[in-house]
């Protein structure tokens, strides 16, 4: 039977055959999805077109109109119908004995009934107080009646909208957010409210609401299909529950995937969960055009005052290279190629985490449509900047999930794709894999300072779970992957073991503190022979309290950490077996001989820039493009004295220059040539821009060594003329003596934030607590400092544990301050 056959039944048969019509059209299985919600529309709205007739052969000046989802036209099985009885005021007790014959029928049958009677005037008032009556007006549609009635509340409610914009959108959002804040996040939850968690049919329909005020727009892209599939899956909760209600039990879900023929639950929230996010990354772009609108509204008729009415020109501060900051958005500068640059997605992603910014939507779009795909294996750059981004802490996931959305992770991920909104029925797990995998990241980033290799605890964070999207244990799997994975972002083999060991044995200090007897010589020995070694054993510490905390509230507490840590201590004392050896003497290479000699006999700094290439990508055409630079090595010799470390380190600041790796070290000169010279290893590369010309850098470092250039003020003026950005808050530095590192020196070791700057302040503190340095190891990892100091006294001794301790002491308060 067709729609219209349904149709005619019921306008033969009354109110029971509309009761008939309905029950064939919503058990009919070649009809459902919005055709099905469009056809029960059409049909309730002739049953209701046939009762208001009935009762308004005289009467003129009133309409029947539908509202909410029914003036959408989309009506689930168990659906309320929003009616509104619209009159011109010209005969109320006509009107209130129409209502009766409207309303009853309704009732009889059983169905839910959101109703009123107003005038236009009257029904333009209650949307002014009451914004869920005029979100529900918005969508008002003519059922009977006076249609010139019902157009011109429609145009009225319209005009209201979009003139009340400014102030009626924030009260919006507001709802928006309360709600969240009740209902939680639609895209992790086990048992969602399909309409009122975030990412739900509200929040689709608040951002019909925006669109409608002509004040911003919601990403289109998907956004329908979003909806429908949520109309769908609510329609299908309907029929299998007989209930009016939004909620997707876990009980209901397998016979809710039965009734839209999928697999099973796990698919089916899976769905579920990929349509809300799409809803709900709508929802934040949008909310955040409507601020940037409504600000630049308020902001306008003063900036044209102050400029005799001419436009205002946007303000763009660079952040990195081919990236910029503008109007509270990240956005590509003018000059950025996406095309020639693979590496622009992460560095823009890395630089708008970091400050704590939004990637703007065109921007992630032209990233996606234009970035050609990285080489394999990365180039150094490219693991940077993931490294960066995973290491920013909470506004990580903003910008991942902007990543995400357009496909860009999956490409630079494939392996992403199994885990990517994929449920997990566990009572303890509050996210879906891959949400846990970027909080557990998130969850790292606080413990960065607490390992020597910052850059592989927040790789394996985002990667320990990534064998969950296979069968048979997630561990095994996930080594597998991860061995893959580590290979193609360019970590060399013993890294890859490293980051493979720490995804197959991220459960086992866990399941051991709190499962086996730690008294049990064998328990500790086995986790020893797991783990390998000390820093394994450092970095797996770390990242099973990361996972733990990622996971939810149930999975840590002080007394699984105790006991975490008791199982460390003593895994730690059967690896402290062996004394560390002693590091090899480095032979200089004749370069750096050259270097030494020639700084040596004319008593001043000498320096050599060699540039680092990549060359274009494989698929590329040959000869397309040229080299796209990876960084600088920069070679400084310099006579051994006082104050080289900050030094160089300043003017390398002054200059933009990030440093990514320094190694500080006294080389032997030839026979025949007596003295002392340090010698700088550096990689360098430009924050933005090009690079700085050697003979530039070589006056002002002969400036800064022979006092004439002050470098800490130079460097606070800079600072003082760019407002500071909230941005991530980073973990405060630490800074620890590692006693056992060296027999002839006292190590000290630092782990802060990378920030410009920070290697001259550090070389400045050690001066002034008159030590003396033999050699420094110095590496940036992704946004992470992790440096190593071997000092000594005037004499040459290690120093005494009460003024290494001091010296740690008093660098860390620096570094704080």
């Amino acid at each position: 039977m067709t729609s219209t056959d349904v149709r005619k039944e019921a306008e033969d048969s009354g109110p029971s055959g509309y009761a008939a019509a309905r029950l064939r059209l919503l058990t009919e299985g070649a009809q459902s999805g919005p055709l099905r919600r469009a056809a029960l529309a059409e049909l309730t709205d002739d049953w209701l077109t046939g009762l208001f007739d009935a009762g308004t052969e005289e009467l003129r000046g009133v309409s029947l109109v539908a509202v909410g989802g029914y003036g959408r036209g989309e009506l689930s099985p168990r659906s309320d119908l929003d009616l509104l009885l619209l009159h011109d005021g010209s005969d109320s007790g006509a009107v209130a004995a129409l209502a009766d014959r409207l309303w009853y029928p309704v009732w009889d049958l059983g169905l839910a009934l959101d109703h009123s009677v107003r005038t236009p005037a009257e029904a333009r008032t209650t949307a002014g107080e009451d914004l869920k009556v005029q979100l529900g007006l918005l969508d008002a549609r003519h059922i009977a009646g006076d249609l010139g009635l019902t157009a011109g509340l429609r145009t009225a409610v319209l005009a209201d909208w979009r003139n009340q914009a400014p102030k009626r959108l924030p009260e919006l959002q507001e709802l928006c957010v309360e709600r969240a804040e009740r209902q939680g996040e639609l895209q992790y939850l086990l048992e969602p409210d399909l309409k009122e968690a975030r990412g739900g049919l509200r929040d689709a329909t608040a951002l019909r609401a925006v669109a409608a005020s002509w004040l911003a727009d919601a990403p289109r892209e998907g956004l329908v299909d979003a909806r429908r599939r949520l109309l769908d899956v609510r329609d299908a909760l309907h029929l299998t529950t007989g209930r009016a209600t939004d909620r997707l039990s876990l009980q209901e879900q397998d016979q809710v995937a039965a009734e839209l023929g999928l697999l099973d639950a796990d698919t089916l929230l899976r769905q579920v969960y990929e349509a809300a996010r799409v809803i709900s990354y709508a929802s934040d772009v949008t909310w955040r055009e409507v601020g940037r609108v409504l600000r630049s509204r308020a902001v306008r008729p003063r900036l044209r005052a102050m400029l005799g009415g001419g436009k205002p020109v946007a303000e763009r501060s660079p952040l990195a290279e081919g990236v910029v900051e503008q109007d509270g958005e990240v956005v590509l500068a003018r000059a950025a190629r996406p095309e020639r640059d693979p590496v622009l997605p992460l560095r823009a992603a890395a630089a708008a985490a970091q400050a704590g910014l939004p990637l703007s939507l065109h921007a992630v779009r032209r990233l996606a449509a234009t970035a050609r795909p990285l080489p394999t294996p990365w180039p150094a750059e490219a693991r940077e900047q993931l490294v960066t981004l995973l290491g920013s802490g909470s506004p990580t996931v903003e910008v991942w999930e902007a990543l995400e959305a357009e496909g860009l992770i999956t490409r630079l991920l494939p392996d992403w794709e199994r885990v990517r909104c994929r449920p997990q029925r566990n009572a303890v797990h509050i996210w879906t894999v891959d949400r846990h995998l970027i909080e557990t990241a998130v969850r790292a980033s606080e413990f960065t300072r607490r390992v020597s290799r910052p850059d592989l605890l927040l790789v394996a964070a985002l990667l320990h779970d990534i064998g969950k999207g296979w069968p048979g244990d997630h561990s095994v799997a996930g080594e597998i992957i991860a061995k893959d994975v580590a290979a193609r972002i360019g970590f060399d083999r013993a890294d890859v073991a490293v980051l493979a060991a720490l995804v197959r044995h991220h459960l086992l200090l866990i399941e051991t503190a709190t499962r086996r007897d730690l008294d049990d010589p064998a328990t500790v020995r086995s986790v020893a022979e797991a783990v390998g070694t000390q820093s394994t054993l450092e970095l797996l510490h770390a990242l099973t309290e990361a996972d733990a905390l990622a996971t939810g509230p149930a999975a840590w507490s002080s007394w699984r950490g105790s006991l975490v840590a008791d199982l460390v201590k003593r895994v730690s004392a059967v690896l402290a077996g062996d004394d560390p050896a002693e590091p090899e003497a480095v032979v200089p290479t004749a370069e750096q001989e050259r270097l030494a000699v020639e700084a040596y006999r004319t008593g001043g700094p000498v320096l050599a820039l060699r540039a680092q290439t990549e060359p274009p990508a494989e698929q590329e055409p040959s000869g397309s493009q040229e080299p796209e630079p990876l960084g600088v090595e920069l070679l400084i010799a310099v006579p051994d004295q006082p104050g080289v470390l900050p030094a160089v380190a300043g003017v390398l600041a002054m200059h933009r220059l990030t440093v990514r790796t320094a190694e500080l070290r006294a080389v032997p000169l030839p026979d025949g040539v007596g003295g002392s010279v340090l010698l700088l290893d550096w990689r360098v590369a430009a924050e933005y821009g090009s690079l700085p010309q050697a003979a530039r850098l070589r006056a002002d470092l002969v400036r800064a060594l022979d006092g004439s250039l002050d470098i800490a003020t130079r460097l606070a003026e800079r600072d003082a003329a760019y407002p500071r950005r909230r941005g991530v808050v980073a973990p405060p530095a630490r800074v620890t003596v590692a006693s056992a590192a060296s027999r002839v020196a006292t190590v000290i070791e630092v782990r802060a934030q990378d920030a410009p700057g920070l290697l001259f302040r550090i070389g400045r503190a050690l001066e002034d607590a008159g030590v003396w340095m033999r050699s420094a190891h110095v590496s940036t990892l992704g946004a992470n400092a992790v440096d190593a100091f071997y000092v000594t006294g005037a004499e040459g001794s290690p120093l005494p544990g009460d003024e290494a301790a001091s010296v740690a002491r008093k660098l860390e308060e620096t570094l704080r301050a």
